[in-house]
């Protein structure tokens, strides 16, 4: 058993343990084009908040892993079948039932580990935060950790050439053959000042991506997932390490 992961430990093992930092990895389920699974988001979040929580923990950081919640905010993607949709009023009781219960038992450090990009949870730790002044909420999209550029040939932000790599390095028995997968071609809006990032509405899915992917993931490899995923979780690793270890009074500069 890994006792940094809530899901695979015992109630003897925890309730001998003292937690600094509980962190709530996030995905979706939803459609990534034509040859991955539809928990990609949850898959990744699972392996990768695992890897960077044991690499923190072996640095001695008191950490603990909550089980992943499968869903998110699929709003836009109503009309592509078995999305799931979570309302971000939903996401919102979640989180806040979680984190009346780490208050009641004296857990004061709490980080949401996102996978999956129509999650916004800043304005849901902004409202939370009223409620529990004496906590500290915070939130990562490791997707965002690391210059992409640097480890694969084609952008994009969804069953992209980085997430086929990523699901080929931790579970390439789930990855059809890139050979079934579509270009992931993007239909960009034709109104420029949203379309260059001064306004923002949300994407018609189907309308945006005939195969559920945007960007091109047929060059994805085993060995850029790889090497990706070493340096994502290291950097998580170092994020799980400096929030458990920081005294909440004592913060700023």
């Amino acid at each position: 058993m890994r006792p940094y992961l809530l899901g695979e430990s015992a109630w003897k093992q925890v309730r001998e343990q003292e937690v600094d930092l509980v962190v709530l990895p996030w995905g979706a389920t939803e459609a990534h084009n034509l040859h991955l699974p539809y928990a990609t988001d949850v898959i990744q979040s699972d392996h990768l908040a695992a890897e960077a929580a044991r690499l923190a923990h072996d640095e001695g950081a008191r950490v603990m892993v909550l089980p992943t919640i499968p869903f998110g905010v699929n709003t836009g993607q109503t009309d592509i079948y078995l999305d799931i949709n979570l309302n971000p009023s939903t996401m919102t009781a979640i989180v806040g039932d979680v984190l009346e219960t780490l208050d009641r038992q004296g857990i004061r450090k709490f980080l949401i580990f996102n996978s999956h990009g129509g999650n916004d949870f800043k304005p849901i730790l902004r409202e939370l935060g009223l409620q529990y002044p004496d906590m500290f909420l915070a939130f990562t999209n490791w997707f965002s950790t690391l210059d992409k550029s640097k480890y694969f040939d084609h952008d994009g932000d969804h069953a992209d050439e980085m997430e086929t790599s990523l699901m080929l390095h931790i579970r390439p028995d789930l990855v059809r053959p890139l050979s079934e997968a579509g270009p992931g071609t993007e239909h960009k809006i034709k109104i420029k000042s949203i379309r260059e990032g001064r306004a923002w509405t949300e994407r018609k899915w189907s309308e945006v991506t005939e195969d559920t992917g945007i960007g091109d993931p047929r060059q994805a490899t085993t060995e850029k997932g790889q090497a990706y995923f070493t340096d994502v979780t290291r950097k998580m690793a170092d994020l799980f390490l400096e929030i458990a270890k920081a005294d909440l009074n004592d913060l700023y500069e």
